[in-house]
Formats: C-alpha cells, structure tokens, sequence
C-alpha cells in the first residue's frame, strides 16, 4: 500500500469528526483493553513471562543473523524453500514469478500484515491473479476497498449495518440483519475459493528456529484452509519473528494470545513444518518462507530503536493508547498504526512523510504497560521527537526555528548553573511586566499570551525565602 502518513493531522480531524468511527473505537477499551486485563490477572506468573518474553525477544534480536540462518537451514532440511527480500519489491516479485510459473489464478489469504505492507495484492492483480483474504475482517475490508483499521480486529470500524449493505452491494446477498447471516454468507463465500485456490499465502505470528516451524494463531480456522488446502503455501514474514527454539514459543504463545484477545489460548494454533510429507494427510506440495527486511534493518542497526523489533504485533498497545482511542487506525496513513506504528513507520516509510507520528502520543505510558514484552515505547518516541526537531540525523526535517533550540539551550544551561539561573531570573523580571495581565510578550511570546495571562515572578525567589526561614529558626532557637 502506498503510505499516507504525512496526512495524519487531516486523517486525525477527520475520524474526531466521524460518529461511526468513534463508535467503533469505543468498545476497544472496554473490550480487548479490559479482557487483557482480566486475562494477566488469571495468569499467577503473568510478569515473570512478561520479563522471560523480553529477554528471549531481546536476545534473538541482538543475534539475528545467526536464528535466521538456523531457521533457513532448518526450513530446507524440511523440504521447503526460503527466499531473502531486501524490500518490498524484491518480495512481491519472487510471489508473483512463483505464481506465473505455477498458473496460479486464484489465491486464498490469511490475514498478512507483511502482505499488506509491500502491498502485495495489487500486485497479484496486475498478474491476473485474483487474491481473496479469507480472515472475515480483512475480507470485509476487500470488498470495501480499504486498508486495516486495528492489527486484530481490521474492520472494527465498520457497523453491522455498513456489512449488509456492503454484501448486498459486492455480493448481490439480501439485507442481513444477525451478524450470524453475515458469518455465514462470508463461509459460504469463501468456501468455493479455498476449493479452487492454486496458492495460499499466510503471514508468520512466529518461525521456530531450530525446527524451521511456521506458527499462526487465528480465531477462524482460515489459516489452517490456506496451508493445507492449496497446492502452494507461502508463507511471508518479517525477518523479527524468528524465535530460537519450541520451549520459547510455548512462551510467546501465552503472551501474544492473552494480549490481544484476552483468550487464555486462541481458537486455532497451526503449526506448519516444510511442505507435506508422504505419511501427511493433507498439506502442500510446495512451501516457500519470504523472509522481509524492507527497512527492519535501519531498526536493527539504531541501538536506540532496535527495542521495537521485539514487538509481537498483539496490538495491545492500541487498545490502551488514548490517542489511537480516538482517531483510529487509518488516521497514521499505514499498516502499522498506533504507539509502535508511531515508531517504526517513519523509519521503514521515511521519515519526511511520517514526522508527525512520534508526536501523536501523549507519552502517558500506558502502551509500555500493556505491552507483552515491556518494549519502552516512550522512550523512543522522545528519541524520535528530538531527532526530529533539531538531531542532526534528520536536518532537513528539523523543523524548530534556531531562535526556539537556542532558547531551550539557554535554558538548559541556567538550569545547570545556579549563578546564570539567578542572573536569567533577574533579567525576566525586568521583562516580565509587557507579559503579564493579558496585555502579550515580545515576538513568539506573544501566541503563548494571546489566551493565558503569564504568571508574574516572585519578588524574592524560593532559594532567598528557604534561608530566611531557616536563619529565623536559628534565631528563635538562640
């Protein structure tokens, strides 16, 4: 998909403005929000997994190279094939001439957020190949021509109402009124494509290492149809969901699960190791794994971002974000949407375009709180924020004035030296009297007093009044 994160502001006003979509983001809190918390109150150990799934994330990130060459080993000593994309158009090219050199016509999707990223589906259709999502919300959003509006749940936006009419509109189907019709319509559907698909595609929730085992969790059993059904399953994954081993799966398994939905386990857990074998019952004859870079190594190499790397994509820090709570997920212009997407869009879609996503966050913790592996999100959109506004990384983004960084160096220094603070003291107040009651300040000053009078300094500051107060003590003592 093409990003449209430099029209975040206009996307924000927008959604404030949207009654249908605010409706939508109000049962995050008291929905997945709420059942994330029940569920890691029911789980006794829920911090020492939080802390053993940190380290494991941590660990695997900081030796990537070597678990993916592991999982690559393993994944071809099970028959399948592994295929290395330094960016989008490198992964969308090797699924499109496996397609081509297949005759694939038809292709069965489970839900990808990597799909989604390198926009592979206008891909498959500038083939002639008809690519149809099998998970009922990105389905939804298919045939509504849209991108995903939250990680889990990509049509939380949309009502029941806007589904029937939509299934009448692409479908030709009645006006359903139960949300049940509307599930049944869509099976009944998607049934014929998983009969006739020649390809199924899936994303990876994780890639075992020392097995070379693909992992999905879902709720609908679509993931499980794409694998097994199809001649051809690819799999297509970023190269930070490898894990080392099956003990370490076991773990994220219990955190990504009960993060996201607040289940203590989902509906389907699939594990797919290589393509079917002799004694399978069912299963493809060919598995190829897309491994993605498309930028993941930019975070990899910033010691300062590479935390967001660990993210298991549970989407829990979206649920808790006040400001994803209120504008949604097509407001940040991308796949990746709310806190974590505030970090790693700019840096995998370029920073010029997506400057205003750091600072669409009121830096109030809460996605550090709910997040599974405790990644400090803040504390790199701070990083972000100050290379934004005056790093070096970043010049020709900076975008404060040199009169605003020189007085904040200014101050900084005053702050560091009792001497300078007391002479800057001094010098306020005799400027302070133009500011105060109303009247305006000189130059920037003046927006900041236009709606709010200045407080006046006091006559003598805290430091003189404290050593009075003690001298009169002393005095009192004698």
């Amino acid at each position: 998909m093409e990003p449209k994160t430099a029209q975040f502001e206009q996307g924000a006003a927008d959604a404030l403005q949207d009654p249908k979509v605010q409706q939508g983001l109000r049962g995050l809190y008291g929905g997945f929000h709420s059942a994330r918390l029940t569920a890691a109150e029911a789980t006794p150990d829920w911090e020492d997994l939080r802390e053993r799934g940190k380290a494991i994330k941590t660990h695997t990130v900081e030796h990537l190279d070597y678990y993916l060459e592991m999982a690559e080993r393993n994944v071809r000593a099970a028959g399948g094939a592994v295929y290395f994309a330094e960016d989008a158009e490198a992964a969308r090219e090797y699924v499109a001439k496996l397609a081509r050199d297949r005759g694939v016509k038809l292709v069965v999707k489970s839900k990808s957020m990597v799909s989604e990223e390198i926009g592979l589906n206008d891909r498959l259709i500038a083939e002639g190949i008809e690519p149809v999502e099998t998970d009922l919300g990105e389905y939804i959003i298919q045939l509504a021509g849209e991108t995903p509006f939250h990680i889990i749940a990509p049509a939380i936006h949309k009502s029941r109402e806007d589904v029937s009419e939509l299934f009448e509109e692409k479908l030709n189907t009645p006006r359903y009124e139960r949300i049940e019709e509307l599930a049944s319509e869509a099976r009944r559907q998607l049934r014929e494509k998983f009969i006739n698909a020649d390809m199924g595609i899936t994303g990876a929730n994780f890639i075992v290492a020392e097995t070379g085992t693909l992992t999905l969790v879902t709720n609908e059993g679509n993931g499980r149809m794409c694998t097994s059904m199809p001649k051809i399953h690819v799999a297509i994954t970023g190269m930070e969901k490898v894990v080392p081993s099956i003990e370490d799966l076991a773990v994220f398994l219990r955190l990504l699960i009960r993060s996201a939905t607040g289940q203590r386990i989902s509906s389907y857990v699939t594990t797919v190791t290589g393509p079917r074998k002799r004694q399978d019952e069912d299963g493809p004859e060919e598995f190829h794994l897309v491994i993605v870079d498309n930028g993941r190594s930019r975070l990899l190499a910033d010691p300062h971002l590479r935390e967001s790397l660990n993210c298991l994509r549970c989407g829990a820090c979206l649920n808790a974000c006040p400001v994803y709570r209120k504008v949604g997920g097509h407001a940040y212009g991308w796949v990746y949407p709310g806190p974590i997407g505030a970090v790693v869009s700019p840096v995998l879609t370029g920073i010029s375009d997506a400057k205003h996503l750091p600072f669409a966050s009121s830096l109030c913790g809460a996605c550090k709180e709910a997040c599974p592996v405790k990644i400090n999100i803040p504390r790199m959109l701070l990083k972000l924020r100050n290379e934004i506004s005056e790093g070096d990384r970043y010049p020709e983004e900076r975008s404060s004035p040199l009169s605003e960084r020189l007085a904040f160096k200014g101050w900084r220094a005053a702050m560091s030296h009792p001497a300078l603070m007391s002479a800057a003291r001094s010098a306020a107040r005799l400027i302070q009297g133009p500011m105060s009651g109303g009247s305006g300040g000189p130059g920037p000053m003046a927006n900041w007093t236009r709606h709010r009078e200045a407080p006046r300094l006091a006559d003598r500051p805290f430091r003189k009044r404290w050593r009075d107060l003690h001298d009169d003590d002393g005095d009192s003592q004698k």
